[in-house]
């Protein structure tokens, strides 16, 4: 059996999307005799936890930990809530605080590639042992936090070995950078390492076709498109809500704020009574001061159910007891590429998704070819009330389903079939 030793930062009990990818890879790469191997930080410092993820991680698999110095931890002694903020990457984009401005300049230029490269140097030196020890021929590392790959391209210097990376998201275009007040030095240093690790690792994993794109005009380096996806073993049990429930997911960072699904649904609960006595939004997970402030002004308030973070299985369930499920990105060229983990669950609990994201959303033509929903753009306003209203009226008569098509290929060990073809 071959063995692949796997270099993630995010892992149970961490919280949030981040952690499911490879938590998922190694649950079933055995069934394609590989025998995964993961290496992890000892005391990390998670802005989102979900201990009952800790249940899912396979019992034979082996976990190597070395400490890790953390300077998120220094600075939560200054704010923990802002600091907490900015680590899982809720940038305020509205009247930052001198406070947030300052933290976000460090972080941007003073952390380079991020907070988390204090890992580098110590993991380096314990790998290298592991390697020889383990006769270790694989290795696979995964980003964010990207700091990670540079683990890998240093061992990649030390040993001979194929080094694949994997990035769950970009790296200098992702939508964030631009907000960390970078100063041209510090930008160019993170251009060089981009192009180093894009140059240096033998295969590179990416989540999205546009991502895909993006690298290939930085290097030759072959490069595999293996989206997210869901775990079809899920064994819950969920009634529909009898309420026309419009539900989101996750976090509703600033910036996600679809101002015309506001104002389309703002209209529709004026003009109809039985829209606006049967209607509810649920959000599940963090939702800025930006969007709540959107959904007030559109006199939307008395529909709004707050449920914050909740465990993975419990968003599952909400997941399929919702009418409908919300999908929303941030409009803008860089997010075009960003397809959210919760898509492919959205897809597996089987209730129309309604998606609103920027123009050529990738996410959004997944969607449609799934037959999984409709997607819109932050300009469509008239197109959406009626689909809305449709959408509605076939909730009335119990007849709100959608026949979704060729979602098995996003199971998740479908996909790690198709990585275990890249190893």
């Amino acid at each position: 059996m071959k063995k692949v030793l796997i270099i993630a930062y995010y892992w149970p009990p961490a919280g949030g999307p981040g952690v499911q990818r490879w938590l998922k890879f190694v649950k079933y790469l055995h069934h394609f005799d590989i025998e995964p191997m993961v290496y992890i930080p000892e005391n990390p410092h998670y802005p989102i936890e979900d201990a009952t993820l800790v249940a899912e991680i396979p019992e034979n698999v082996t976990i190597y930990k070395q400490p890790i110095f953390e300077p998120y931890r220094l600075a939560s002694l200054i704010s923990s809530k802002k600091t907490k903020r900015i680590s899982s990457g809720i940038i305020q984009t509205k009247d930052p605080s001198f406070l947030e401005k300052a933290m976000l300049w460090i972080r941007g230029n003073f952390f380079i590639p991020d907070a988390r490269k204090y890992w580098i140097k110590p993991s380096v030196k314990f790998l290298s042992e592991l390697l020889k020890k383990e006769q270790i021929e694989t290795i696979i590392t995964t980003g964010p936090p990207h700091s990670v790959h540079l683990i890998g391209e240093q061992l990649k210097q030390r040993h001979t070995l194929k080094w694949i990376a994997d990035f769950r998201d970009p790296w200098t275009s992702i939508g964030y950078h631009k907000k960390l007040r970078l100063n041209n030095s510090s930008r160019k240093k993170h251009e060089a390492l981009e192009h180093l690790v894009l140059n240096k690792a033998d295969r590179l994993l990416v989540t999205s076709q546009t991502t895909k794109k993006e690298f290939a005009a930085i290097t030759k380096k072959p490069i595999n498109v293996i989206t997210n996806g869901y775990d079809s073993n899920y064994q819950g049990g969920a009634n529909l809500d009898e309420r026309f429930t419009i539900a989101h997911i996750g976090s509703l960072l600033a910036g996600r704020n679809p101002k015309n699904l506001w104002k389309a649904l703002s209209d529709l609960a004026s003009e109809n009574e039985l829209f606006r006595t049967a209607l509810q939004l649920e959000f599940v997970g963090v939702v800025s001061q930006e969007v709540m402030d959107s959904l007030y002004r559109y006199e939307l308030g008395p529909y709004i159910k707050l449920k914050g973070y909740v465990s993975h299985k419990e968003a599952m369930r909400k997941q399929q007891r919702a009418q409908l499920l919300l999908l929303i990105e941030i409009d803008s060229e860089e997010t075009k590429g960003i397809i959210p983990g919760k898509l492919f669950e959205y897809m597996a609990a089987r209730r129309p998704i309604l998606g609103v994201g920027p123009k050529e959303w990738e996410a959004g033509k997944l969607i449609v070819e799934t037959n999984t929903g409709v997607a819109f753009n932050y300009q469509d306003s008239r197109v959406l009330k009626d689909l809305i209203r449709n959408w509605f009226e076939r909730y009335r008569k119990s007849a709100l389903h959608l026949q979704s098509q060729n979602i098995e290929k996003y199971s998740r060990k479908a996909l790690t079939e198709q990585l275990a073809k890249e190893l």
